[in-house]
C-alpha cells in the first residue's frame, strides 16, 4: 500500500506544478514558485484596479454635458479614448471625421453607444505628417470635434 504521506506529497507536487504553469513560472523550488505566484497575483490586482478605474471613469460621464478625450502615444500611432454622457446620432461620425482630418486610419476600434458614448481606438498614420503629430495635437483635434458636436446638439442652445 502507498502511504498517506506519499499520496499527500504527490498531490502537493501536482499542485505546485499547476501553480507553476498558471503563473508561467520557470522556478524549480517550491518557495520560488510561491514567490512567482505572489508577483503574478500582484500584477493581476493592478490590472483589475486599472480596469475598475477605467470603468468608473466611463460611468462618471452620465451627464450629457460631460465628455472626456484621452490620447496615448503608441509605437506607431495613438490610442484614443472618447467618453461622453451624450449618445445621439452623429457622435461617432464626428469622431471619425476628426480622424480623417488628422490623416489617421482606424486600425482597431471598440464603440459602445447604449446609454452613453464610449469610443476606444488605435489610430495610425502612414504619411510623413504622422511622424510630426503628437498626442496633444490629436487630443486637441478630437476634443474640438466632440465639443463642436456637443454644442450643435445642446437642446439649451
Amino acid at each position: 500500500m502507498v502511504s498517506r504521506e506519499h499520496k499527500r506529497g504527490s498531490s502537493l507536487r501536482e499542485k505546485f506544478q499547476l501553480l507553476r504553469s498558471i503563473t508561467n513560472s520557470d522556478a524549480e523550488s517550491e518557495s520560488s514558485i510561491i514567490v512567482d505566484a505572489s508577483k503574478y497575483i500582484k500584477k493581476l490586482k493592478q490590472k483589475v484596479g486599472k480596469i475598475n478605474s477605467e470603468t468608473t471613469s466611463e460611468q462618471s460621464f452620465r451627464d450629457p454635458t460631460d465628455s472626456k478625450v484621452t490620447v496615448e502615444t503608441l509605437e506607431k500611432g495613438f490610442m484614443i479614448k472618447v467618453m461622453s454622457g451624450k449618445n445621439e446620432e452623429g457622435m461617432l461620425v464626428c469622431v471619425l471625421e476628426a480622424f480623417e482630418d488628422l490623416g489617421l486610419d482606424v486600425v482597431e476600434a471598440r464603440v459602445s453607444c447604449t446609454d452613453s458614448f464610449s469610443f476606444h481606438a488605435i489610430g495610425s498614420s502612414d504619411n510623413d505628417d504622422g511622424e510630426n503629430m503628437d498626442a496633444q495635437a490629436v487630443k486637441h483635434a478630437v476634443a474640438v470635434a466632440v465639443r463642436t458636436w456637443n454644442d450643435s446638439h445642446d437642446p439649451r442652445a
